[in-house]
């Protein structure tokens, strides 16, 4: 316990990049009070909206909260939802010269409708998404290596979200893995793991995994040779392997896996960027100097503090230090 609240105590002094699909997640809120006469459905009176950071986006937001210097690398679009997370950004991370606002694109937003009666707890009744596929010009991508390249000396770590939106291109690429022969690289992929190869470590979810390796895990021996599947074919130091309400399993080069069961209740809330805090709390730990094991259970700490609360959460270091306290993460 005391040797991870040491390693908390460092985040404020921890550099981190973050390297992905830069997102915003609206919540619109309101109160369901009669039928359309329209149609035959609810109709939900519009009480307020807030636009909370989402995808990549919720990586740095983690990392803020967490206390550490944030550098985020990815593009918003200048819309409405773009513009409140960039200023955000502007007003709290260490840099910003590598998160692009442009008008050739709008901004990845989740858009979630939240239904429910005064005084009681509101449910998402719908879930509009927007998913621009424009990619990067020559001069954008230039202007991010360029800063990548910049700003490198001076970060512990990099974390790469990648959520399928294809920002990470090719040069992109080969300026993380030359980055992962000097310094810790963290990458959450979902669906383009392969491409990672000879990075620090991955976290991919148990359905993520099991499409990489082409195996169903459906008991602890299938687990098992997933794990070391991925280890080997990504040539890299660790796999942490989430798996939900069952926990997460560390694979080590060289060392015998480490099953962490959860933290606290599996009676969970809300899932929503748990995936999230796992990254950025293992990202930020190897920065600061923690082990694989110590960065693993730091973020299964974390995690069980975001899924207890409703919507994309994030997790601060008094949280994170009081579930040590009471849980054997």
């Amino acid at each position: 316990m005391k040797r991870l609240q040491q390693i908390i105590k460092r985040f404020p002094k921890t550099r981190v990049g973050v390297i992905g699909d830069m997102a915003a997640d609206v919540y619109i809120y309101g109160k369901p009070y009669r039928l359309s006469r329209e149609a035959p459905v609810i109709v939900v009176r519009h009480d307020y909206q807030k636009v909370i950071p989402g995808g990549a986006a919720n990586t740095v937001s983690n990392l803020l909260q967490l206390g550490a210097q944030v550098y985020p690398v990815g593009v918003l679009g200048n819309d409405d939802a773009g513009v409140e997370v960039f200023n955000y950004f502007a007003d709290n991370c260490a840099s910003i010269e590598g998160l692009l606002l442009s008008s050739r694109t709008d901004t990845i937003t989740k858009t979630r409708i939240m239904a429910g009666d005064d005084h009681t707890s509101k449910q998402q009744v719908i879930r509009i998404d927007r998913e621009p596929q424009v990619a990067l010009s020559a001069d954008e991508e230039q202007k991010i290596i360029s800063y990548l390249t910049s700003v490198a000396p001076q970060l512990d770590a990099l974390i790469v979200s990648d959520y399928g939106y294809n920002f990470v291109t090719r040069n992109m690429l080969v300026f993380i893995k030359n980055f992962a022969r000097k310094k810790n690289v963290l990458v959450d992929s979902r669906y383009r793991m392969k491409d990672f190869k000879g990075v620090t470590m991955v976290t991919p979810n148990q359905s993520e995994a099991e499409a990489f390796t082409g195996m169903e895990i459906k008991d602890n021996k299938s687990l098992l040779a997933a794990g070391r599947k991925i280890l080997k074919e990504l040539a890299c130091k660790a796999v942490l392997i989430t798996q939900g309400n069952e926990g997460m399993t560390l694979f080590e080069r060289g060392k015998t896996p480490v099953h962490i069961p959860i933290c606290g209740t599996d009676e969970i809330a809300d899932v929503t960027g748990a995936g999230d805090t796992v990254a950025s709390l293992i990202g930020l730990s190897l920065g600061a100097g923690a082990t694989f094991l110590e960065s693993a259970r730091l973020s299964n700490c974390g995690a069980s503090v975001v899924v207890m609360k409703r919507g994309t959460a994030t997790v601060t270091p008094a949280e994170l230090t009081q579930v040590i306290k009471t849980c054997k993460c």
